[in-house]
C-alpha cells in the first residue's frame, strides 16, 4: 500500500493509523525482540501449577519434559506460520481476520479473542500479579497486611485492593508506552527470568539430593501413560496459547524482516521452554522429595528462601513476568480489536484503556472465588479459538496462497465483503469444529475429543474450511467479477 492509498483511507474512511499496515521504515523488531517477547507468557504462576497436574495423571519426569518440548515445538511452528501475514503485510490481527471471515464477519471471532477473553484474562492476571505485590510490600512493611482492619471492598481487604490498584496502574502505563516499549522491556526481563527461575531449579535439585532422584521420579497416578494422556497434556499447554496464537500478527507486523520473526520466535519459544521444563519439573518433584508434598505455586517456593535479597528479586521477577504476559496477551489484542470495531472513534490506546477499566469493573477477585466456573468459561473460549486459527491458516496459505489485496481489505466493499459482509464458509467451519472440539465437555462418550480439543478444533476447521471454500469458489469468483469488473 503506497502513501497516497494510506492517506485516502485515512481521509475517506477515517481509519486509525494503528490499524493501517506498519510502514517498512517503522518496523524495528529484530530476532532478539521476538526471542524475548513471550518469556513472560511462559514463566507465570498458573503455568507452573499446570505442570503439577501432569504428574497427578501418572507421567514421569522424563515424560513431562517431552510433553513440554513437543508442545513448545508445535507452538513455535504455529506462531511463526500464523505470524507470516503480519510480517509480510504489516497488518494487525483485527484486519487479518477480515480476509477469511469477511469485513463484518470478523467481529465475532475478534470479540472472542480481543475482547471477551482479554477482559477476563486481564483481570485474572492482574489479580495474580497483585498477590505478589502484596507479598513484596509486606516484606518491607509487615503492618501493611493489617491495614483497614475489617474493611472489605466487594470481598477484598484494603491491602489487596491497594496492591491490585498499583499493579493495574502499572499495566495501564504500558498502553501509553506502545509496543516498542514492550519490546525493550521484554529484553531486560529475559535476563531476570534466567537468573531467578534458573536459581529456583538449582535450589530444588539440591533439595532432592541431585538430578538423579528427580529423573527417576514417577507419580502414582490413575490415568496411566497412554498416548492420549500424553497428547492431552500437550493440548493443555497449547490451549493456554490459543489466544496469543490468533493475534500474533499484532507483533510480527513490527518485524524488520520475515527472517527476524522466524528465528526469534523459534529460538525464543524453544529455549525458554527448556528452562521452564527444567525449572518446573525440578521445583515440583524436588519439593515433593524433600518435603513430602509438591509445591506448585512458585510464590510458595520463594517463601522458603533464606535470603531476603533472593526473595525480593524473585517476587519482582514474578510480578514482571505476569505484567509482560498481561500486556502481550491481553492489552494489545483488545486495544487493536476495539479500534477496529470503532475505527472513527477509538485508537489503540483508548481501546486498551477501556479494556483495563472493564477488567477492573468485573472484580476478578470475586471470580476467583469460583474457579470451576471461570475455567469452564475460559475453556469454552479457548475451544472456539482453535477453529479460528484453523480457518485463518487455511484461508491465508491454501485459499489465498499468501497473497492479499491490502487496499480492498480496508475498503467497505470488495473481494473480502463476501455475502453481506460475512463469509458463511468461515462461520460454518468455526461452529462445526468448535462443537466437535467441545462436545466432550458435555457428553462423556466424546471426552477423548475434548481432551485434545485444540488439535480437534484446529484441524477440523482447517479441512472443513478448504472444502467449503472450494465448493463456493465459483460463486465467489462470480461475485468478485460482478462487483469489481
Amino acid at each position: 500500500m503506497d502513501l497516497s492509498q494510506r492517506e485516502k483511507l485515512k481521509k475517506d474512511l477515517q481509519i486509525s493509523e494503528d490499524l493501517l499496515p506498519t510502514k517498512q521504515e517503522e518496523r524495528a523488531w529484530k530476532a532478539g525482540n521476538f526471542a524475548s517477547i513471550w518469556m513472560g507468557s511462559v514463566h507465570h504462576v498458573p503455568a507452573y501449577a499446570s505442570i503439577g497436574g501432569f504428574f497427578v495423571l501418572g507421567l514421569s519426569a522424563i515424560q513431562v519434559f517431552w510433553v513440554i518440548m513437543v508442545a513448545a515445538a508445535i507452538l513455535a511452528f504455529v506462531l511463526i506460520i500464523n505470524g507470516h501475514a503480519g510480517a509480510k503485510y504489516g497488518i494487525p490481527y483485527s484486519m487479518l481476520l477480515k480476509t477469511s471471515y469477511g469485513i463484518k464477519g470478523a467481529v465475532l471471532p475478534g470479540l472472542l479473542r480481543g475482547c471477551i477473553a482479554a477482559f477476563m484474562w486481564f483481570g485474572l492476571q492482574t489479580y495474580a500479579g497483585s498477590t505478589a505485590v502484596t507479598i513484596l510490600i509486606s516484606k518491607f512493611w509487615p503492618a501493611y497486611l493489617q491495614l483497614g482492619g475489617d474493611f472489605r471492598f466487594f470481598g477484598m481487604d484494603l491491602p489487596g485492593l491497594i496492591s491490585f490498584t498499583i499493579f493495574w496502574m502499572i499495566n495501564v502505563l504500558f498502553i501509553f508506552g506502545g509496543i516498542n516499549i514492550l519490546g525493550k522491556f521484554a529484553k531486560i526481563l529475559s535476563l531476570l527470568i534466567y537468573i531467578v527461575f534458573g536459581g529456583m531449579a538449582i535450589w530444588a535439585i539440591k533439595l532432592a539430593g541431585g538430578i538423579g532422584p528427580i529423573l527417576d521420579y514417577t507419580a502414582k497416578g490413575i490415568e496411566g501413560n497412554s498416548a492420549l494422556v500424553f497428547m492431552g497434556c500437550v493440548t493443555a499447554i497449547l490451549a493456554t496459547w490459543a489466544a496469543p496464537i490468533t493475534n500474533v500478527s499484532d507483533f510480527t507486523r513490527e518485524a524488520r524482516t520475515a527472517k527476524d520473526q522466524i528465528i526469534g520466535q523459534s529460538l525464543g519459544i524453544v529455549i525458554t521452554y527448556i528452562l521452564f521444563a527444567v525449572a518446573s519439573i525440578s521445583i515440583i518433584v524436588g519439593s515433593e522429595i524433600a518435603f513430602g508434598t509438591p509445591i506448585w505455586n512458585v510464590l510458595d517456593v520463594v517463601d522458603r528462601f533464606d535470603s531476603s535479597f533472593a526473595i525480593i528479586l524473585s517476587i519482582v521477577t514474578i510480578c514482571l513476568t505476569t505484567l509482560s504476559s498481561n500486556v502481550t496477551a491481553n492489552i494489545f489484542p483488545a486495544g487493536y480489536q476495539l479500534a477496529a470495531l470503532f475505527p472513527k472513534k477509538l485508537n489503540f490506546q483508548t481501546g486498551g484503556l477501556i479494556t483495563a477499566i472493564l477488567a477492573f469493573i468485573i472484580m476478578p477477585w470475586k471470580l476467583m472465588e469460583n474457579s470451576t466456573s471461570i475455567f469452564t468459561f475460559l475453556g469454552i473460549i479457548g475451544g472456539l479459538l482453535g477453529p479460528v486459527i484453523g480457518v485463518m491458516l487455511a484461508d491465508y496459505f491454501i485459499i489465498r496462497k499468501k497473497e492479499l489485496n491490502l487496499f480492498e481489505l480496508y475498503s467497505e466493499d470488495g473481494q473480502y465483503f463476501y455475502k453481506n459482509g460475512f463469509n458463511p464458509s468461515a462461520y460454518i467451519a468455526t461452529i462445526v469444529a468448535g462443537g466437535i472440539a467441545l462436545i466432550g465437555q458435555f457428553v462423556p462418550f466424546f471426552k477423548p475429543l475434548y481432551d485434545i480439543s485444540w488439535f480437534v478444533g484446529t484441524f477440523t476447521a482447517f479441512g472443513l474450511y478448504i472444502i467449503l471454500m472450494k465448493l463456493t469458489k465459483k460463486d465467489l469468483e462470480k461475485f468478485v467479477h460482478t462487483k469489481l469488473g
